[in-house]
């Protein structure tokens, strides 16, 4: 089992450090044939990379915060993340034919 974390911001890489998250490998861009079952996924996917993820056996965790409209676009560091309540929420995520 490998736990990944996906992120190009520097700012997140240290904000998962402070959190204690054990990462084995941190990318910028996720591949999804690297997933295998078992893995762990943590990051702000798309949500069809995210269900990618789900279907090769890997858990998704998502990095969430309530980011203002000001901020869009900025790069924040460890402690904008900390003040804006950034958080890991694991999800379930499907892709269903239409």
């Amino acid at each position: 089992m490998t736990t990944w974390f996906v992120s190009r911001h520097h700012g997140a890489v240290e904000w998962a450090r402070r959190q204690g998250f054990e990462v084995d490998r941190v990318v910028p861009h996720l591949q999804p044939e690297m997933i295998e079952s078992g893995d762990v996924v943590i990051g702000s996917l798309p949500v069809n990379l995210a269900a990618e993820v789900c279907a090769r056996g890997g858990r998704y965790c998502h990095l969430s915060l309530c980011l203002p409209a000001e901020l869009r676009g900025c790069e924040l560091s460890a402690d904008d993340l900390e003040v804006l309540g950034a958080r890991v929420e694991m999800y379930r995520v499907e892709r269903i034919e239409s």
